[in-house]
């Protein structure tokens, strides 16, 4: 099924816990002062947040960059590869430049392995210490590193709902068969996605959105939120790094 390009679903229907997913990996390049107190503009903090991951879809056959950033309200930031290329650069200006932002989410396009194959990716994106750098609207600044690795899961292989299948609504359980593979890829959790065809009434999307233990392999999904219609399920392997694998199947309630 050719999803809809799908960028991640938060604030919608959350549930399960939240894994350790290497997400911590984002260390502070900026040392400490043993000696006098410094200011603010002079000693850089760490970013909240900021990391890269690799999310695979084994079922469309395409990769894309995910980019995450969480700190105080922050004026700029940068991003620069390992090679000392500028991957990215955001500022907020005019209207907002003295309000900031904090969260910020992005992901690049996915086009299609027989375009861009997968290698071509790893070569735009190498492996190594990506860079944070960013101001604050205080004048602070943010500095941290993030160590992106190649490293991705194989896809998760669904075994129920069968694709193209029909449902019953009091019936369904999405099930998958655990991901151990390829060597040297750690498998720390699995995200499970249930999204309607058809928007709710005053929501654009309808989805289901749990994280799941590394050992977990099934989650039946509550009748409340089905109703009769279309819908597709993605399993999603996360390993230790953050990369992600997903495979998707259609379905249908009846």
């Amino acid at each position: 099924m050719e999803r809809p390009k799908r960028k991640r679903t938060t604030g919608l229907v959350v549930l399960g816990l939240v894994p350790l997913l290497g997400l911590g990996l984002a260390q502070v390049a900026g040392g400490s002062s043993s000696g006098d107190v410094q200011s603010s503009a002079q000693k850089a903090i760490p970013f909240d947040d900021a990391r890269l991951k690799i999310e695979f879809n084994a079922t469309d056959g395409d990769a894309g960059l995910q980019i995450f950033i969480d700190a105080e309200p922050w004026r700029t930031v940068t991003i620069t590869d390992p090679r000392g290329r500028e991957v990215a650069r955001f500022k907020s200006e005019d209207v907002i430049k003295d309000f900031g932002l904090t969260e910020l989410f992005s992901e690049s396009s996915e086009p299609p392995f027989d375009e861009f194959p997968f290698e071509q990716f790893k070569q735009l994106f190498p492996e190594g210490r990506y860079t944070f750098s960013g101001t604050t609207i205080d004048g602070q600044q943010l500095t941290s590193v993030f160590r992106f690795t190649h490293k991705v899961p194989d896809a998760p292989n669904i075994v129920t709902p069968a694709d193209e299948s029909d449902v019953a609504p009091d019936q369904l359980v999405v099930s998958w068969d655990p991901v151990t593979s390829p060597d040297g890829v750690k498998v720390v959790a699995y995200q499970v996605l249930v999204v309607a065809d058809e928007p709710a009434k005053g929501n654009p999307v309808r989805v289901l959105d749990v994280m799941l233990p590394a050992d977990a392999t099934r989650l039946p999904i509550p009748a409340e939120f089905l109703q009769p219609g279309g819908y597709k399920t993605e399993v999603l392997a996360i390993e230790n790094g953050g990369n992600q694998t997903l495979t998707e199947v259609a379905f249908t309630v009846r």
